[in-house]
């Protein structure tokens, strides 16, 4: 059990996700899950309202089992491998942390200031979850996939707008990590 619980050398994990990508590309498929929700648009009928979900949702059928086993694997994770809720960080990123205002830093994985129910239905928690999933929803339709997708299987199969696309996605972290979190919290 201890080997589930610690993280895994990158010479074990790297070739996992290799695999798995050599699997994919060998049965035709892409690697991704923001599609997903246009899937799920298509399954529910919104191809009554716009000709961009009239689709044949049964060729994905296989992302939808992918994201299923990310949310039972995430549960998992989250409720039985996690040993103990304290983080090893740095104490300049510690300090930095606590400069905003988070107290708890480095003993949650989850920050109360931002994800606690006070804060979350809060009318500001809420603005951020609506506004949050808006611009991400956009972003990746815009992109023409999520970071997953272009991260791990565009940059693999050496695709330009992957590469152009994670460059942008680095930058718009940095962005929010930056200046838009400080100004909000």
């Amino acid at each position: 059990m201890d080997f589930i619980l610690q993280p895994w050398p990158w010479f074990v994990g790297g070739p996992l996700i290799a695999l798995s990508l050599f699997l994919y590309f060998y049965f035709g498929k892409n690697f991704g899950a923001s599609t997903n929700f246009e899937t799920l648009c298509t399954m529910v009928g919104a191809g009554k309202v716009s000709n961009y979900f009239k689709k044949d949702w049964k060729e994905r059928d296989f992302a939808l089992l992918f994201v299923v086993g990310l949310v039972i694997g995430g549960f998992i994770s989250a409720t039985y491998l996690i040993p103990s809720q304290s983080i090893d960080l740095n104490p300049k990123t510690v300090q930095e942390l606590t400069d905003l205002g988070f107290s708890n830093v480095a003993n949650q994985y989850f920050p109360d200031e931002i994800f606690s129910e006070d804060v979350v239905f809060s009318l500001k928690g809420f603005l951020i979850l609506i506004l949050s999933g808006v611009l991400i929803g956009f972003g990746t339709r815009y992109a023409g996939g999520c970071t997953s997708g272009h991260a791990i299987t565009g940059l693999s199969s050496l695709q330009l707008p992957s590469l152009l696309a994670v460059i942008g996605f680095f930058i718009g972290g940095i962005i929010a990590a930056w200046f838009v979190i400080p100004v909000l919290f």
